[in-house]
This record gives C-alpha cells, structure tokens and sequence, in this order.
C-alpha cells in the first residue's frame, strides 16, 4: 500500500485521540479541577481518569508523573506545594516545570505553608459549593 495511502487511513485514528481535554499527538492533557484549569504536557496517554473530589480539595493524576492536589486555596504538584491560589488561576504543569496564571511558581517555604492555612479558611469562605 502506498504511504499517502497508509498516512489517510491512520489519520482518522490519530484524531480519534484528541479531544479539548486530552490531546494525545501533542501530549497534552486539561481538565477542569475544583475551580482551577488544569493543564498537564508530556502526557501521552488515551484516556485520562477525571479529577477526583477527596477531603479538602481536589486530586488530579493523569500521568504517573503529575499528581496534582488542590486543598483549599493550596496547590501541591508531585508532593512539592507551591503556595497559595486564588479562586480561579490556571494551573499548568508543563514537563514537571510549575506556572500559575501563565509565570513560573516557585516552591514554598515552610513559612509560606503555614500561612497558606489561613488561606485556606478564607478561600471556603469565598469558594463556590
């Protein structure tokens, strides 16, 4: 069989595994995450399990090698936490590398952790149900 062929008989097949929230050609995986948009690449997978609602937050892990927490107003990436977000920032995990609202997050401090508990009261407070 020719490869033009063969390339247009596949190409049905390749799209098939792409959606708005898993993009399997470019590895890109998105979903909606308590409030948070979450963006994780290098993420090559068909299908990916949805955030799941634990105690406390969110948990989204559709890669071995991003598991992504939301407690409260806390954002925690692969057991790292980065502090603080507000109601609504985009999150993205781009080849382990961490940006909230489109900079790059810098981990916290343990400070920065125990403040991010006063936070966390206000943001129930805020947060939709």
């Amino acid at each position: 069989m020719p490869p033009l062929i063969r390339f247009l008989c596949c190409l049905p097949l390749l799209f098939s595994a792409c959606s708005h929230s898993n993009n399997l050609l470019l590895g890109r995986v998105e979903a909606v995450v308590g409030t948070h948009t979450v963006v994780v690449t290098d993420c090559y997978r068909t299908s990916v399990d949805p955030p799941q609602k634990v105690e406390g937050g969110y948990r989204f892990t559709p890669c071995r090698d991003a598991d992504v927490w939301i407690r409260g107003a806390e954002l925690v990436v692969n057991g790292q936490s980065y502090g603080p977000l507000q109601p609504t920032d985009p999150v993205l995990v781009d080849h382990g590398v961490v940006s909230i609202n489109a900079r790059p997050a810098q981990a916290a401090t343990t400070a920065q952790r125990a403040s991010s508990v006063e936070l966390d009261i206000a943001y129930e407070k805020t947060s939709p149900r």
